[in-house]
């Protein structure tokens, strides 16, 4: 007996070694991928003096295409919102025909080249599509505004929102639901007092989500409206004409400002949760 147990504890050590071998090799890999990730970012921010910084943030060009791609963003976000959260519910609450084939179209402008995105969505802007001709009526051109550029940047980044949407609404347990609709509550008030406020965590992660990833689109906008610049463009029209000396302090101005409302948001989102 005594030598079963000593085997057995032999066994556990043994197995804890294994273990803390493969730990060591995991954290290695890890550590290897972060270092792949802050190493460009931290050497950007190195070649930077807080000079540079404080002269490209003074440029008026500069401020402006910051500002235009924060708000147009944020409305592309907010506008398509209003239809993207009911989806998402239907996507995690019905089944109805076709179902598997409208989730692989909502993950369609992550997988197409968004240069190609920028093509499909500039012929549904344009002034000979019918969106197109409406907004002439109204004397709107969208090809070269501010909301084709908002369009764009929807385009691409919408899929992180219903996703994430559609997420939070199967987790929802839907005994709650069942029990509202028999103790007599309509589906409309159990959506709004009981699946959208157990949702809305994944509801504001993928928000934050959508927004960020508006902000940093290039290949759909560029296509689209290449005036007025967002920040994206205007990194790459200064590459392209001065180099990388005149194109780095407006790159690393952007991150630091994009990381900012990044975690402002993202800290406003978990006050309200608490």
């Amino acid at each position: 007996m005594f030598l079963f147990h000593r085997r057995r504890k032999d066994a556990k050590l043994d197995y804890l070694k294994i273990l803390s071998a493969i730990h060591l090799i995991f954290y290695l890999l890890g550590a290897l991928v972060l270092l792949f990730i802050i190493a460009p970012l931290l050497g950007m921010f190195l070649n930077t003096t807080p000079n540079q910084l404080f002269e490209t943030a003074n440029e008026a060009e500069v401020r402006q295409s910051i500002w235009l791609t924060i708000w147009t963003s944020l409305a592309g976000t907010l506008f398509f919102a209003f239809a993207s959260i009911p989806l998402a519910y239907l996507l995690a609450r019905r089944n109805f025909p076709l179902k598997k084939l409208v989730s692989g179209i909502i993950d369609l402008p992550v997988v197409i080249p968004h240069s190609a995105a920028g093509i499909a969505i500039l012929g549904f802007v344009s002034r000979d599509s019918a969106l197109g001709k409406m907004g002439s009526a109204l004397g709107l051109n969208f090809v070269g505004h501010p909301l084709g550029i908002s369009i764009a940047m929807a385009f691409v980044s919408i899929p992180f929102l219903i996703n994430a949407a559609r997420d939070g609404f199967a987790g929802v347990p839907i005994r709650l639901e069942k029990a509202a609709l028999t103790l007599g509550a309509s589906p409309t008030r159990v959506f709004f007092t009981i699946s959208l406020p157990l949702a809305w965590r994944n509801i504001v992660s993928g928000l934050i989500m959508m927004f960020a990833r508006g902000m940093s689109e290039f290949g759909a906008v560029i296509v689209v409206a290449y005036h007025p610049m967002i920040t994206p463009i205007l990194i790459y029209e200064r590459f392209g004409s001065f180099g990388l000396k005149y194109a780095r302090p407006v790159s690393v101005l952007f991150i630091l400002i994009s990381l900012t409302l990044f975690i402002l948001l993202r800290w406003l989102a978990r006050e309200k949760k608490t």
